[in-house]
């Protein structure tokens, strides 16, 4: 099985399906609805961002914050953007414009963590002292915030390069992320930021090498109960180089990586193209971009056992076509408290091959797959969704990359 690199993947066409079996699980309909809350727009020079590609998060009074690829002044380099409630309608406002050069990063792919004081931070693929990407802070002061560059990433061999990855906190108020290329080997790193007098110092924590190692990792790291953090490599492993779940730890220490899962291809999905999300037992849920059934990727489930060992269970295999969605392209699963998965896809669907919002509901220990929504795109509706999906007030908030009325992406909220 040979690897596609990520530069050579497509981001308005997926890859074929090539092979087909017996579908597990059926897909149902439903009766949600979906609605765009924000068009982004994509003329020229205007001060919109536009092509969301990472999903947004939440702050306790329910605005939302997220980051485009593209758009903001006339350096296009992307915007954070903030969408705000009042009545029934949102409102956008850019929070900052990136700049790119040497002094500012270009291009976030990722989306967004807040900490306790309401600050933002984030990554951006591009941009830095050595255009390798940054991490940056947003600090707000009454109605304006400041950005401040935390770490410009210097690259091989000694620093990653290009996050593709969101931040997340640890209880100490450390950051962790991941890099996709860069460190000891160039086939990426897991990094972590640490604050001592107000200045971040971030240190590699593990460069990811190539054949048995799980190499590229994309996707947020998650921080178990026991301080270990788990995420996902697209491809590596000892035997089908299909991709891989590992765990990060200290021991002395020394930061430690052990890969606890190698995916197999075939029905048990190859190649995780994001992040995992937790349940209250420690066990870690999934999506993988191919393979599966049909080829069209999965949702997966690997259950905690005794000494860290984790069993893996595809919850579902996605089949493409009119009736559901496929490729769950950099999107990863959020779950609700009844242990409910929601996700999105990047094609198929009942309306222009456009991608799904799609729930899994568990019953009795199984699960079956509902499409909430199958986008239109076109100018009433986004296409192709590559981005995870955020739960308030049990409605699912999330971003499509393109179309909608500017064709510069959307913002969406969908009503199981």
């Amino acid at each position: 099985m040979q690897p596609m690199s990520l530069s050579a993947r497509p981001r308005l066409a997926a890859l074929l399906a090539m092979l087909a079996v017996t579908v597990l699980l059926g897909t149902s309909a439903s009766a949600s609805s979906e609605s765009v809350i924000y068009n982004f727009n994509s003329v020229s020079g205007g001060s919109d961002g536009y092509y969301p590609y990472a999903g947004m998060i939440a702050d306790k009074k329910g605005n939302l914050y997220g980051t485009t690829y593209q758009g903001g002044n006339t350096t296009a380099y992307g915007v954070v953007f903030e969408l705000t409630l009042s009545g029934s309608t949102w409102s956008e406002t850019v929070l900052h414009p990136f700049a790119g050069g040497t002094s500012d990063g270009a291009y976030p792919e990722t989306g967004l963590v807040m900490d306790a004081s309401g600050n933002l931070y984030g990554t951006t693929y591009e941009g830095g002292t050595y255009n390798e990407g940054v991490v940056f802070k947003l600090t707000k002061s009454g109605n304006t915030w400041t950005e401040t560059i935390l770490h410009s990433f210097a690259g091989y061999p000694k620093d990653g390069s290009y996050p593709l990855g969101n931040l997340v906190f640890d209880s100490s108020g450390n950051l962790y992320g991941t890099t996709y290329y860069g460190g000891s080997h160039n086939y990426g790193t897991a990094f972590i930021m640490t604050q001592s007098k107000g200045k971040w110092t971030e240190k590699v924590m593990h460069g990811f090498a190539a054949s048995g190692d799980g190499y590229y990792p994309l996707g947020v790291l998650v921080v178990g109960k026991d301080g270990y953090f788990y995420g996902t490599t697209e491809y590596g492993g000892a035997t089908y180089n299909a991709g891989t779940v590992y765990e990060l730890f200290q021991a002395r220490g020394v930061w430690v990586k052990k890969t606890v899962f190698e995916f197999t291809g075939g029905a048990a999905g190859c190649y995780p193209l994001a992040g995992l999300a937790m349940d209250t037992g420690g066990n870690l849920y999934g999506t993988t971009y191919q393979c599966g059934n049909d080829n069209l990727g999965t949702v997966f489930e690997l259950k905690a056992g005794k000494n860290n060992k984790f069993t893996q269970q595809v919850l579902y295999s996605f089949t493409g076509g009119d009736t559901d969605g496929e490729y769950p392209y950099f999107a990863g699963v959020v779950l609700d408290s009844k242990n409910n998965v929601y996700g999105t896809t990047y094609e198929a669907g009942s309306q222009s091959n456009a991608g799904t919002v799609y729930e899994l509901k568990l019953n009795k220990g199984k699960y079956k797959e509902s499409v909430l929504h199958a986008f239109s795109g076109g100018s009433g509706d986004g296409c192709y969704s590559r981005a995870g999906l955020v739960l308030l007030k049990g409605n699912v908030y999330g971003t499509a990359y393109a179309c909608g009325s500017h064709s510069g992406g959307v913002a969406f909220e969908v009503i199981p």
